[in-house]
């Protein structure tokens, strides 16, 4: 069978390495990054460190609006269906590459499979639900990270096709955490293991709200000895509000670290502040607890199981639960145990007659 495979952001990199390995076993891959994460040094090192073959198609969209930048990655998967002929379109996760993606097959008539189906965080003011919400209702293989995500799926009445796979960032992490806490990140960067607080703060609902993003960065100051691997967006915007020298000034601003670096920074954290809900998931694999800077998650399993907790943007909830927040119990693997690549290979290959 012939797999064509869509990718374009960091997070989709790391779940796509699994897969792709599991699935280049039995079929053909061909690999579609949209250009989504542009960076081309940050975008290879994960490739590298991840040993993800190289893609077959790059279409260098970069950044834009919403709907232009996603009207231009449907045009330019449309044509690459037309021309590779797949059996199938695999997409990840919730961004403007997975909508775009889906959207393309489902108009070609091309079976869709979506990994990460099921999540809502029921904000539709955030585009990462607009994109999971039509993506699932336009695909034909659902594979769900979790029980609640199926039972998400089964609230709006999609049944058909759906799979609980577990999760594929859990296999990533797990095949590369050993590597990560064994190198010299922390070392390079002259932290200390449990001596720091790890930060990231991306979304738009955050870096796009001079308030928001203001008291933030003002709660992590507050906290001291706090390290924020500071992505390029979140730079301008700090940038255009006039915050970037202030928040220089309190906070550790370091560059976008690649995933080896990442989970070794998070291995090694006291606390983890974050706004990402893949960061949040590692959080609770890796036993950091976690401080979310969001009203809601996508990830509710991490909080229900008392590892993590909702903050919002308020810059005294933020330190407050920075100094008190401490888990409740010990975390489960409701995630899955490393084994959602082999799964989703297989649940692909039965919709295919085996």
């Amino acid at each position: 069978m012939k797999i064509l495979t869509v990718v374009g952001a960091r997070p989709q990199f790391i779940k796509c390495a699994p897969v792709s390995r599991a699935l280049r076993k039995e079929h053909e891959e061909i690999l579609v990054h949209t250009g989504q994460h542009y960076d081309r040094e940050m975008s290879d090192l994960f490739f590298q460190e991840l040993d993800i073959p190289k893609p077959d198609h790059n279409l260098g969209i970069g950044s834009g609006t919403h709907g232009r930048q996603t009207g231009a990655m449907l045009a330019g998967i449309e044509d690459l269906i037309l021309k590779e002929t797949p059996d199938l379109v695999l997409v990840y996760g919730d961004t403007n590459s997975t909508l775009a993606g889906a959207l393309a097959a489902a108009k070609a008539h091309v079976p869709v499979a979506h990994v990460e189906a099921g999540l809502r965080s029921f904000d539709r003011k955030m585009p990462e639900e607009v994109n999971r919400v039509l993506t699932d209702h336009c695909s034909d293989l659902l594979l769900a990270p979790t029980e609640t995500a199926v039972a998400n799926l089964a609230s709006e009445g999609i049944t058909t096709g759906v799979h609980l796979t577990g999760d594929v960032m859990v296999d990533a992490l797990l095949q590369h955490a050993e590597v990560a806490r064994a190198s010299s990140a922390l070392a390079n960067l002259g932290l200390e293991r449990g001596h720091y607080r790890l930060a990231t703060v991306h979304r738009a609902e955050n870096t796009d709200d001079p308030a928001r993003l203001a008291a933030i960065m003002r709660a992590l100051g507050d906290l001291g000895n706090v390290v924020l691997p500071c992505h390029p967006r979140t730079e301008k915007m700090l940038k255009n509000a006039g915050l970037y020298e202030e928040a220089n000034k309190r906070i550790r601003l370091i560059p976008p670290v690649g995933y080896l670096e990442m989970l070794a920074l998070e291995s090694g954290a006291t606390t983890i502040l974050t706004d990402s809900g893949g960061v949040q998931k590692e959080a609770y694999v890796l036993g950091v607890p976690c401080i979310t800077l969001r009203e809601t998650t996508e990830w509710v399993e991490t909080v229900q199981d008392g590892w993590n907790v909702l903050v919002g943007s308020d810059r005294e909830a933020i330190v407050r639960a920075a100094h008190g927040f401490v888990p409740d119990k010990k975390g489960s693997d409701v995630f899955g145990k490393g084994e959602a690549a082999a799964e989703i290979r297989r649940v692909i290959r039965e919709y295919f007659g085996g």
